[in-house]
């Protein structure tokens, strides 16, 4: 064993002897002649830590951890230093790797929360709380500590401007409720709207409708969010909305919705701030299969003018001239007693009985799309199309209509314009369920909404405490 290798060898042997001192000036000595020796720069990392320099160990871990960034070893004694010296921030965004090295366990999150409840970090604090009792829900001491921070943290009113409509909503509001105070207000009365939004530090408004107008009317008592979809836009209700007293406007994504946004209110974006963050969907609910091709349709929605059936009965006419064994089932209830009684009249006329079926309301879309093999939609419009998305999300070939804007939400090749590209598409050879779930995760998972939303809660929260401090400070 040569000199400089000894050396190592020799601090090592102190360390195991407890004599930590003299093992760090052996190692030091090692790695004049082999910086690069990432094994001895971790094991000079964990001596300091020893000896409670646990700063110097982190300058230590962190080289080793670029010299060796697969090893868990390297990474466990940073996540430890961290949390000896109070940087518990940094260990947060250690998580996911630490997850993927098999090192996560709810005793170092337990601990990494604790450091930041400490330090009054509770938008940390929480998502650690939370993540540990997902990892192991027994924790039955974690539930009044996070009852605790959320006491702490701005309250929270939802509204929502459709009556019953919280399809878009319920997932958002058990996110924000599991970190915040919430209350959910049914009533429309004005007067208890009212109340609510005085006890509330946060409110948000779901749909951009006449109840926003209204509460946009009050005085100003908590920061206000609305959320618009689509069919807002192309109503009155914005224009009449005092966006002075709004503190953001969440569109969910179509350029054109917000083209028709502005056409109406042309100094929106000097009276509040405009931000998109586009729905996501649940991919835990979500059940994937990879089917095979068949000739079964699915359209999804609420049956109106505007999701325009009527082109759909058109493309199914001539794709029923084609090839007689396609079927079109949609999944919804008729808005428009006249649309009904025309589409109803047209499948007969059409010859299409057999081949043309409306199956109502479904509450469990994944039994519903189970032996269905395209989502398809004619729509006139959409803000994102939720209901096509699902269906790509269980594997369905989609085949949309080339609303406008859909060309920034969807990739162009699952577009049509005319009922012959319907056909080709349905047609065509080329069936991939994995691609189609896969443009859904990679695109619009629910994560990635509910983090953008998550940040927007924050940004208020910050502003809110500065508010507090300030009025503190001045009494």
């Amino acid at each position: 064993m040569d000199g400089v290798a000894n050396y190592y060898q020799k601090g090592l042997d102190l360390a195991e002897a407890g004599r930590h001192k003299e093992a760090l000036e052996y190692i030091q000595k090692y790695l004049l002649g082999t910086p690069n020796d990432g094994q001895a720069v971790n094991d000079a990392g964990a001596i300091l830590h020893c000896l409670g320099r646990s700063e110097e160990a982190i300058d230590y871990f962190r080289k080793a951890k670029t010299l060796l960034p697969d090893s868990a070893e390297v990474l466990w004694n940073l996540i430890e230093a961290y949390l000896a010296t109070g940087k518990a921030k940094h260990v947060v965004g250690f998580f996911d790797e630490m997850a993927h090295k098999g090192i996560l366990s709810p005793d170092v999150m337990n601990r990494t929360a604790n450091i930041l409840l400490e330090s009054g970090d509770k938008a940390n604090a929480v998502e650690t709380l939370l993540r540990s009792l997902q990892m192991a829900s027994d924790q039955d001491i974690l539930k009044p500590m996070i009852e605790v921070v959320r006491s702490k943290r701005p309250k929270v009113a939802f509204f929502c401007g459709l009556t019953g409509d919280v399809k878009f909503l319920n997932d958002i509001y058990t996110f924000i409720e599991q970190r915040f105070q919430v209350r959910f207000v049914e009533s429309r009365d004005i007067k208890q709207i009212y109340e609510a939004m005085k006890w509330s530090d946060i409110s948000w408004f779901e749909w951009c409708t006449d109840l926003v107008v209204e509460a946009s009317k009050l005085p100003k008592v908590c920061k206000s969010i609305v959320r618009l979809h689509a069919f807002e836009a192309y109503g009155n209700w914005p224009a009449s909305v005092h966006w002075e007293n709004i503190d953001k406007l969440i569109l969910v994504g179509n350029p054109y919705v917000k083209q028709a946004l502005l056409r109406q209110v042309p100094a929106l974006e000097a009276r509040t701030e405009v931000v998109t963050i586009p729905n996501g969907v649940n991919l835990q609910r979500i059940k994937f299969t990879a089917r095979p091709k068949g000739k079964n349709l699915a359209c999804i929605g609420y049956l109106h003018c505007g999701k325009n059936p009527m082109f759909l009965l058109q493309c199914m006419q001539k794709l029923h001239y084609i090839d007689s064994q396609y079927k079109l089932f949609f999944a919804g209830v008729f808005q428009d007693r006249r649309l009904e009684q025309y589409m109803r009249h047209m499948v007969r006329v059409l010859d299409l009985a057999e081949v043309v079926f409306f199956d109502g309301w479904q509450d469990d879309i994944n039994a519903w799309l189970r032996d269905k093999h395209y989502i398809v939609s004619a729509s006139l419009g959409e803000s994102q199309g939720m209901g096509i998305l699902e269906g790509m999300a269980c594997g369905l070939k989609p085949v949309i209509h080339n609303f406008p804007g859909s060309d920034q939400i969807f990739p162009s090749e699952y577009l049509f314009n005319i009922s012959e590209e319907f056909c080709g598409q349905v047609c065509d050879a080329n069936y991939e369920p994995e691609k189609y779930r896969r443009f859904v995760e990679e695109r619009y998972p629910l994560d990635k909404q509910l983090n953008s939303i998550n940040k927007l809660f924050l940004k208020f929260e910050s502003e809110i405490e500065a508010g507090n401090a300030a009025v503190a400070c001045s009494t």
